[in-house]
C-alpha cells in the first residue's frame, strides 16, 4: 500500500472545498509548531524573512505537484509522480525517503510526549527490581505504553479521523501561549538578537520542518469534488499556516528571549491555567498522530511480504509492535527533539517539499529544454533547498556531537 503514504484525513471521494482546506491545514500544522520560538532564538529576528520565504517556496512547490498530476490523469500519489518522471527507481527512493521521514517524526512524537509529561511530573520514576529509571527516560517508556492501544488499529481511515484533532490542538496551544504571555505575568519584554548567523542553519531546518506535508497533497487533490478549486485551497491553507507559525515564533521569543527551550511548552509555568491547557493539549498530539505516522511505514513493509503473510493480522500487529519498540529505543537513547526535527527538516523535508517537486515538474513539463522563468525559479528553489539541507544537516550533526 505504498501509494497510500501520507493519505488525507478524509479519504472519501468528492471532498468539499472546506474539507480540503481542513485536510491541507492539518497535513502541515503539527508538533513542529512548538519549536518555532527556539528556531527564532537561534536565527534572530531577521530569520523571520527566511520563514516567510520558505512559506512562499512550499506554496509554489505545492502548485507544481498539482501541475504534475494534471499532466497525466493516471497519477494518484506522490510516488506516481516520481515514477512517471524518473522511473521505478525514483519511486523506490521516494518511498524510502517518505517512510524514513515518517518514522523519525514518530520518534519525535515520543520525545515530545515524554518531555511534556516530565514537565508536569518531574519527580516521577520507574523502579524495576534494583533498576531505577528516572527523568525523561521513564516517561519514554510510559509514552510507549500509552500509545500501544492505538497500534492495534490497522485501518488508516479510522486513524485519520483520530488525527483530525491536530488542527484544533495546535490552535489551542497557540492561544494558550498568547494568554500566558498576556495574562500570566510573563509579558512580552525580551528583545533578542537581530541576527545570529551561526544559528541560521538550525533555524532554517526547523522552519522547513513546519512545512512538511507535501506528500499528502496529491491525495487531497484527487479527493476533491472540484479540482479547479485546489489552488484556492492552497492559497487558504498556506497563509493560515504562515500566520500561525509567525504568531507562535514571535510570541514565544518575546516571552522568553534566548532562554526559550527547544519546546516552548517547557518554559510555561505550570501554575497558570492557560499554561497547563497548552501542556495537556500538546500531550494529545503524539497519542493522536503516532499511529497515523507509523501505519504507512508498516504498510510499505507489508508490501514487500509474500501474499501469504501481508494480509495476516498477526503479522500486521507484529510489524507495528516492532516499529513501536524500535522507535521507543531510539527516543530513549536520542532524547533531543529539536536536533531530530532539524535533521528531518534538512534531509527529508527539503527533498520532498523543495527539490523533488521542482525536478519532477521540469521533467514532466519539459521546461528544462530552454531557459525561461519557470526553469530559473525551479533551479533557484533546488539550489536553496540543497544549501539549506547541507548546512542544516552539518549543523545538526555538530550539535548532536556536542550534546553527547
Amino acid at each position: 500500500m505504498e501509494n497510500e503514504l501520507r493519505t488525507p484525513l478524509t479519504q472519501s471521494k468528492g471532498s468539499s472545498f472546506l474539507k480540503a482546506c481542513f485536510n491541507g491545514t492539518n497535513a502541515f500544522l503539527g508538533a513542529g509548531l512548538v519549536t518555532l520560538p527556539y528556531a527564532l532564538s537561534r536565527g534572530g529576528w531577521l530569520s523571520l524573512v527566511l520563514l516567510f520565504l520558505i512559506s512562499i517556496i512550499t506554496f509554489y512547490t505545492a502548485i507544481l505537484l498539482k501541475k504534475c498530476m494534471d499532466s497525466d490523469p493516471s497519477i494518484t500519489s506522490y510516488l506516481d509522480i516520481a515514477e512517471r518522471a524518473f522511473g521505478k527507481t525514483a519511486r523506490i527512493i521516494v518511498l524510502i525517503l517518505l517512510s524514513t521521514e515518517l518514522y523519525l517524526v514518530a520518534v519525535g512524537l515520543i520525545i515530545l510526549e515524554s518531555d511534556s509529561l516530565y514537565k508536569l511530573f518531574p519527580k516521577f520514576g520507574i523502579k524495576l527490581g534494583s533498576l531505577l529509571i528516572c527523568g525523561r527516560q521513564s516517561f519514554v517508556l510510559v509514552t510507549a505504553l500509552i500509545i500501544l492501544p492505538t497500534m492495534l488499529i490497522t485501518e488508516m481511515s479510522i486513524l485519520s479521523y483520530v488525527s483530525a484533532t491536530g488542527v484544533f490542538c495546535c490552535l489551542i496551544i497557540v492561544g494558550s501561549i498568547v494568554c500566558v504571555g498576556a495574562f500570566g505575568g510573563v509579558g512580552f519584554h525580551a528583545s533578542g538578537d537581530l541576527l545570529n548567523v551561526g544559528g541560521l542553519p538550525t533555524a532554517v531546518s526547523l522552519y522547513i520542518f513546519c512545512f512538511a506535508g507535501h506528500a499528502i497533497i496529491p491525495s487531497i487533490y484527487i479527493s476533491m469534488r472540484d479540482k479547479n478549486q485546489f489552488s484556492k485551497v492552497v492559497f487558504f491553507s498556506f497563509p493560515l499556516m504562515t500566520i500561525t507559525c509567525m504568531v507562535t515564533a514571535v510570541t514565544g521569543y518575546l516571552m522568553y528571549g534566548d532562554g526559550v527551550e527547544s519546546q516552548i511548552t517547557l518554559n510555561l509555568p505550570t501554575t497558570e491555567v492557560s499554561a497547563r491547557v497548552a501542556i495537556y493539549t500538546i500531550l494529545l498530539i503524539p497519542i493522536a498522530r503516532y499511529a497515523l505516522m507509523v501505519t504507512p511505514v508498516a504498510n510499505a513493509i507489508e508490501g514487500g511480504l509474500s501474499e501469504d503473510y501481508k494480509n495476516w493480522r498477526p503479522v500486521k500487529l507484529l510489524i507495528r509492535m516492532a516499529l513501536l519498540v524500535s522507535s521507543t529505543v531510539v527516543a530513549y537513547v536520542f532524547p533531543y527533539y529539536e536536533i531530530l526535527m532539524a535533521i528531518v527538516g534538512s534531509l527529508f523535508t527539503v527533498s520532498v517539499s523543495f527539490i523533488l517537486p521542482c525536478m519532477c515538474y521540469l521533467k514532466l513539463s519539459a521546461c528544462y529544454r530552454s531557459w525561461n522563468y519557470k526553469l530559473l525559479g525551479c533551479v533557484g528553489i533546488i539550489a536553496f533547498g540543497t544549501l539549506a539541507g547541507v548546512l542544516g544537516t552539518y549543523s545538526s550533526i555538530v550539535e548532536l556531537v556536542q550534546e553527547y
